[in-house]
């Protein structure tokens, strides 16, 4: 078993939600599942039938994970969380599910990566390193979209991210739709093309047209155009970033 595992607060409570009497997974669901976990990774799991001497399935469930190192807790962990979900899903499930890809990211294997672009989800975390606010959003919004959850507030945690950069990169505490001028004021300022002064307003203007239109207020975000406007939000912030620093 490796040394660095998962918080055993963390499991103890992820246990106790996937193996609650009512909505978690039944006791031979928990067998089952970790004897195959079990097989893949070559751990002995303390048990692998049901039923069993555990005082209880959630007992049962903590002990099997404590068998696993923190990589592979995290992806069973994960797997767990969708399997026989409620729907809805749970509030407790999703929070299971957004702290495994935010505060426990880096147990991860890599196994069900999101599509997006990691490279440039680093970049960008890189340059936003000015704003720390906006860092913070844009870390809830990336930790959201992995966890697959809370597709609204993906969104929405992008555009306020952007919002609170721009206010600290202009020094105002103007709106997203009323920063537009400022946003064409500094790429004409550092030598950008009229083209591309025309490009950088229109998008941050159709940006906000699409806010209004599938989140602020319909609350109706398609799901498959969330990967395109998490990377097209990082590209700006981080354009952005780099262009008010060649002014300085």
């Amino acid at each position: 078993m490796a040394d660095r595992q998962l918080p055993t607060t963390f499991i103890a409570n992820a246990a106790d939600v996937l193996g609650h009497t009512k909505d978690g997974l039944s006791g031979s669901d928990i067998a089952k599942l970790m004897r195959s976990y079990g097989g893949e990774y070559e751990v002995e799991v303390p048990y692998p039938i049901y039923p069993n001497d555990a005082p209880n399935k959630r007992t049962a469930l903590l002990e099997n994970l404590s068998a696993f190192s923190g990589a592979q807790q995290h992806r069973i962990l994960r797997e767990l969380c969708d399997w026989k979900a409620p729907e809805p899903d749970s509030p407790e499930r999703r929070r299971i599910k957004i702290q495994l890809a935010t505060t426990y990211r880096d147990f991860g294997e890599g196994n069900g990566a999101s599509p997006i672009n990691d490279t440039l989800i680093e970049e960008t975390r890189h340059w936003l390193d000015v704003c720390p606010e906006a860092l913070g959003l844009y870390n809830e919004a990336i930790g959201k979209y992995r966890a697959g959850v809370f597709e609204r507030n993906v969104v929405d945690d992008m555009r306020l991210s952007l919002e609170l950069l721009l206010k600290k990169l202009f020094g105002n505490d103007k709106s997203l739709e009323n920063q537009i001028p400022a946003v064409g004021q500094l790429i004409k300022s550092r030598g950008g093309s009229p083209e591309l002064v025309n490009m950088f307003t229109r998008l941050v203007d159709y940006y906000c047209k699409y806010q209004n239109s599938y989140v602020k207020h319909a609350d109706a975000v398609i799901g498959h155009e969330i990967e395109f406007l998490l990377e097209i939000t990082s590209s700006f912030m981080k354009h952005m970033v780099r262009m008010d620093g060649e002014g300085r």
